[in-house]
Order: C-alpha cells, then structure tokens, then sequence
C-alpha cells in the first residue's frame, strides 16, 4: 500500500470485507461498518427478511431514510435561524433609523 492509505478488515454479519481507505479515514470506516452491521443484525434478527442481500438493501433503505430525516430538520433549523436573523436585523435596523435604545 502507498503512504497514507490504509487496508481496513472489517466485519459485517459475520463475513469479512477488506477495504482500502485514506488513513485519516480509518477510525469513520470502523465507526460506519459497526453501524451498519449492528443495523443489518437489527433486521436480520427479527426473522422477517432473509439473504444477505436483502438484509443490506433494507438497511441500505432505513440509513438513508435517516440520513434525510436528518437533512430536513437541519434544513428546517437553518430557515428558522435565518427567518429569526433576518428579524433581528430589521428591528436593529430600524432602531438605529429612530435613534432608540433596542429591547431585546
């Protein structure tokens, strides 16, 4: 392996994977793996979806799923944040048009 890269095993319901990532990168590839394997076993334990494939496309699905929940209420926290600046701003702007002490 060139410098700066490193070969990772990882475990996922027990099969193992070899994966080549940035060393930098390493730790968020374990992290991750562990994630997903603890989410596939999640599946897989509740009896209802059988084959590795199927397992990884339903975990595939709920991560995702996550990931846009998570997408949308950020979103949602920036309009707010920027609904509530804007605000403030035009009552400082306002304030200083009226020469007057500003009540927060």
């Amino acid at each position: 392996m060139s410098d700066g890269i490193a070969r990772v095993s990882v475990r996922i319901l027990e099969k193992e994977y070899h994966i080549s990532c940035p060393l930098e990168e390493r730790s968020d590839l374990l992290d991750s793996a562990e994630y997903l394997n603890n989410k596939m076993r999640e599946i897989r334990d509740t009896g209802k979806v059988v084959g590795l494939d199927r397992i990884a496309v339903i975990a595939a699905l709920n991560m995702a799923n996550e990931l846009l929940r998570v997408r949308n209420r950020d979103n949602s926290l920036e309009t707010d944040v920027g609904n509530r600046l804007r605000i403030l701003r035009e009552r400082v702007e306002s304030a200083l048009e009226r020469g007057q002490q500003l009540e927060l």
